[in-house]
């Protein structure tokens, strides 16, 4: 028996080894990654220039807590801030945290402001913010069994309804919270007007701005940044997974004015923004802004998307869409399809992909990915499909 807590369910296969977009298992086979552990690892495995880092910080000091300043907390929260709106950082170490210091600095700046009562975020159905009792309820994951009391200050309204939005407004509002893409929920793109029409909409009735950029931040889409495609910035936003490069990293992201309520002992971290963690983000993001590779990861998208259209014609009568931007793609199936069933065939062939909602598959490769090897990917995925048709 497993020692494990039994919250997951994972596939029989225990990685032991990865190498660029290559997982090895404990017999030595291989397998593509278009998982890349959720998003997380966007270099890929084993990435030279990661371990040269994080090696040499590991020779220095891992961890001295934030009562102290350090030099690579430092950097990479001026990296952000000089590659993006923001104007501070508060460096933690997942989504989740990212996500409950944006809310917090949401709140804590009406509250500043003399408007104590304006506490209520909008958020959407779909979404996923992660797994604390407050990011579940951003989430509209209220109905979850055995978890006692669940916080009730969000107002979910349906995705895309801008009636139901606006509606929703009411004095007690602080902010609108989104994922430009939501992952979770299918791939679901919010198009770029309508990011646009929600800042106009925040600006109108002073409310902040949250974007989610955890799943499609960190050069997935093909920028820097999802709300870098737009016209618009947000005022405060989350980020991980990529940003770390595997390494478990994650930050909120701020303007000083949206900031002005977070003060001395409003928030902290133990391990948040440590020298090991923050050298890791830092070194990732230096990577992501090397001249050429947000317009690789931008060719590589395209390849990949416009393969994945090619099997959608060849197989009409299993695949609905494919919808996505950069490499961050879905694959939604036909009802018959049992997803869970594809992903695990696929694995035993070679290929790692990843569920979401609404019988959808996710690629997720690594940043890095090669046309060669997307062509590899497809092929394996397209002869499982193909095995699907033949019994069907």
């Amino acid at each position: 028996m497993s020692p494990l807590m039994k919250v997951y369910n994972p596939y029989k296969v225990n990685f032991v080894r990865g190498e660029g977009v290559y997982l090895y298992d404990d017999a030595g086979k291989r397998y593509i990654d278009c998982v890349s552990g959720i998003a997380v690892n966007a270099f890929g495995h084993n990435h030279p220039v990661m371990i040269k880092a994080v090696t040499e910080q590991l020779n220095k000091i891992w961890h001295v807590s934030n009562l102290y300043v350090t030099d690579p907390q430092v950097n990479f929260a001026q990296n952000l801030c000089d590659h993006t709106f923001a104007e501070c950082v508060f460096i933690g170490n997942s989504g989740a945290e990212a996500i409950e210091a944006a809310l917090k600095t949401a709140r804590s700046y009406f509250f500043a402001k003399g408007q104590p009562q304006k506490t209520r975020i909008i958020s959407f159905s779909g979404a996923f913010h992660g797994r604390t009792h407050l990011c579940m309820t951003a989430s509209g994951m209220t109905n979850e069994k055995g978890l006692g009391h669940i916080p009730d200050d969000f107002d979910i309204v349906p995705f895309g309804d801008h009636d139901a939005l606006k509606a929703a407004i009411t004095d007690k509002t602080a902010a609108i919270l989104i994922e430009p893409i939501q992952g979770e929920s299918g791939i679901r793109v919010v198009p770029d007007k309508c990011l646009e029409g929600l800042r106009a909409l925040c600006d109108e009735h002073n409310l902040l701005l949250i974007f989610d950029e955890i799943q499609c931040g960190a050069g997935r889409t093909g920028k820097l940044f999802a709300y870098q495609h737009t016209n618009i910035t947000p005022d405060i936003m989350a980020i991980a997974k990529g940003i770390g490069g595997g390494f478990p990293v994650g930050a909120c992201l701020s303007t000083q004015e949206a900031a002005i309520g977070m003060v001395a002992g409003t928030h902290g971290s133990t391990y948040g923004g440590n020298p090991l963690a923050s050298v890791a983000g830092d070194t990732a993001l230096c990577l992501l802004l090397e001249e050429g590779f947000l317009p690789h990861v931008c060719d590589m998208g395209s390849y990949l998307l416009q393969a994945l259209n090619n099997l959608k014609t060849k197989f009409p009568n299993l695949i609905v869409e494919v919808k996505g931007k950069g490499l961050l793609i879905g694959v939604a199936l036909v009802g018959i399809v049992n997803i869970q069933h594809l992903i695990s065939n696929c694995l035993e062939a070679g290929l790692s992909i990843a569920p979401a909602a609404h019988n959808t598959i996710r690629f997720l490769p690594p940043l890095i990915i090669t046309q060669s090897e997307i062509d590899e990917a497809i092929d394996i995925f397209q002869n499982q499909l193909a095995q699907i048709q033949i019994k069907s």
